[in-house]
């Protein structure tokens, strides 16, 4: 009797069932869309081909994350992986199962009307039937109650008498005949009735009632398969994460560490130390040998300033902002010598380059000269020339590099003790690389100008130990100066000044593009000559 509820829960059952549906397909979305970011993502952090930043990755550090952004992408195809499957598990097979679902409902439902309508049919032919056999028997009652009126009246005639119990019998008999049909069909109807309560309907419940939990079964099947689904990656989602485990297991601080000193030492040799200056003693004072200035008026050749000049002037040697020098003297000693001999590896790989396709050309000319039908021998001779000549010109310019590299290999400390103690010597007898060596001063707009010698260099670092060499009094002011600018003089040998200040000039620009001054007895340096404006006074009296 609950017809209509069934119907209405069953259907309830599908839209459970399609909205679990959607509820998976939105999560293939979500797995879809998350992976795509996971790709982009580690896209996006990949570091660009010939680039500084690819140079960069030869740490283990980011070599480590290289291998985390693999797995990365290794773990967005999983859950790709996810997607797909649940898509074609659960949503392809849930969509196919709805529709037979509810063809099913529709069946069954269908059959329930039919039964039903039935048994209201049944119903409707008794109530006719019963219906009719009241009014037959209130018809005959009647009918007897007019014979036996026309019976006992004296007056009526014997054919209208008779009539009327002829008439009698009649509505008798009819009422007889409606009782007989109204009990058959009363018996039918109860049959029917007895099959609809107890059968048809009951079988048609049966079947709903398996439909329904057959859609029970299946949604919780498919929540089995949902969970399957995403627990079949987790192996491999683990092994992305254990990946990215090792690679940070890899990582080596000491070797990155060596990797940085490789890359960026210079190959400079620390100064030496300073020695104790005795003030308690007269004016006289002692040169240290391990100065970094040159001697003044003691004569000392041999002085051991090359790399350590070097070492103390680097930091105030401002990096080239124009062209890089084909020699890269612009560098430190070992980085210039690693430069030069990538320079050389290039080369000669290009030479080997070009002799590769000198052979493959000398080949071609003897199958040539062989066999003329296949080409003309001298078609080739030019080519062979002008590959002859790119390797002659190739090895000329490997002579220059490696003569470079040989000079900066000579002047590197560790090389050799010999060649340690004429360092000095060796960088002020080789003009042409020296000049390259410092190149740009630092003028008021932080451009930079000329180039500085290595003697210049010297002098620039001596500053503070120019005392050390002056066996009287400390140098005489030759004039004075006003400064144009103000001038944060940060490294060795420089001396700050502020914009308008007035000092005495004590030794003039000698082409290096630094000026040295004074300020009092204790304060003296180098300012770039651009900074101040000079008016030299030969006459001036020291300060």
């Amino acid at each position: 009797d609950q017809f209509d509820n069934l119907e209405k829960h069953t259907q309830w059952g599908i839209d459970i069932l399609e909205k679990y549906i959607k509820f998976v397909k939105e999560r293939t979305e979500i797995e879809l869309s998350y992976a795509k970011q996971l790709r982009n993502l580690s896209k996006k952090y990949q570091p660009k081909k010939n680039s500084k930043e690819e140079e960069e990755y030869k740490y283990t550090s980011c070599k480590a994350f290289i291998s985390t952004l693999n797995e990365m992408n290794d773990y967005a195809g999983q859950h790709e992986v996810i997607s797909e499957n649940m898509a074609s598990q659960i949503i392809v097979d849930l969509a196919r199962y709805v529709q037979e679902l509810k063809q099913e409902r529709k069946l069954n439902f269908h059959d329930g009307r039919k039964a039903q309508q039935h048994i209201e049919s049944c119903w409707k032919q008794l109530e006719s039937s019963k219906r009719r056999f009241e009014r037959d028997c209130k018809e005959a009652d009647r009918a007897q109650q007019y014979f036996e009126k026309m019976d006992a009246d004296i007056n009526v005639t014997k054919a209208d008498v008779e009539k009327a119990r002829q008439q009698a019998q009649i509505r008798h008999q009819m009422a007889e005949d409606s009782k007989a049909d109204y009990s058959s069909i009363l018996q039918k109807f109860n049959h029917e009735q007895h099959e609809y309560y107890h059968t048809h309907i009951p079988n048609i419940f049966q079947k709903i009632q398996e439909m329904e939990e057959r859609r029970i079964v299946r949604i919780g099947d498919s929540m089995k398969t949902y969970a399957e689904v995403d627990r079949q990656v987790i192996p491999i989602i683990g092994k992305c994460l254990d990946g990215i485990v090792k690679a940070a297991e890899s990582i080596d601080q000491k070797n990155d560490s060596q990797l940085v000193i490789e890359a960026y030492k210079s190959g400079f040799e620390p100064p030496g130390d300073i020695e104790f200056e005795d003030y308690s003693q007269p004016m006289k004072r002692t040169v240290s040998d391990n100065s970094l200035s040159n001697s003044r008026g003691e004569g000392k050749p041999d002085l051991k300033f090359g790399g350590k000049s070097k070492g103390k002037l680097w930091p105030f040697i401002k990096k080239n902002k124009g062209a890089t020098p084909e020699d890269f003297s612009n560098l430190p000693p070992e980085q210039r010598r690693k430069k030069l001999q990538q320079k050389v590896d290039e080369l000669n790989k290009e030479i080997q380059k070009e002799m590769d396709q000198r052979d493959a050309i000398t080949k071609m000319k003897d199958v040539y000269l062989k066999n003329p039908q296949m080409g003309d021998p001298a078609s080739l001779d030019h080519k062979l020339a002008e590959v002859s000549q790119n390797i002659e010109k190739l090895r000329l310019e490997t002579q220059k590099f490696e003569a470079w590299l040989a000079e900066v290999e000579g002047r590197l400390p560790a090389r050799s003790e010999q060649m340690h103690r004429q360092s000095g010597l060796y960088d002020s007898q080789n003009p042409p690389a020296v000049n390259n060596c410092a190149q740009d001063r630092e003028s008021p707009d932080g451009s930079y100008t000329e180039e500085q010698s290595q003697e210049s260099e010297v002098k620039v670092l001596a500053t503070d130990f120019d005392d050390e060499f002056d066996d009287e009094e400390p140098l005489p002011a030759i004039g004075t100066c006003k400064a144009l600018y103000t001038f944060e003089g940060q490294n060795e040998g420089t001396i700050s000044v502020v914009e308008g200040e007035t000092l005495y000039v004590i030794e003039e620009d000698k082409g290096d593009g630094w000026t040295r001054i004074r300020r009092n007895e204790d304060e003296e340096g180098y300012v770039p000559t651009s900074y101040v404006e000079v008016y030299l006074d030969k006459n001036a009296k020291d300060s």
